[in-house]
């Protein structure tokens, strides 16, 4: 079984500033808070696809 890489975007700007990898198993979306260098404060990063 395979990892899967991730995009993480930064839910106020937007922009996709980390990659992950992760278990393709997961049902729901993943939420971290990090910082974002543009909005140069941290915020929520959600998964894309």
């Amino acid at each position: 079984m395979a990892q899967k890489k991730i995009a993480l975007a930064c839910t106020v700007c937007g922009s996709r500033n980390y990659t992950i990898v992760a278990n393709p198993n997961r049902i729901e979306r993943l939420t971290v808070k990090k910082f974002c260098k543009y909005c140069n404060k941290h915020t929520l990063h959600s998964e894309t696809r």
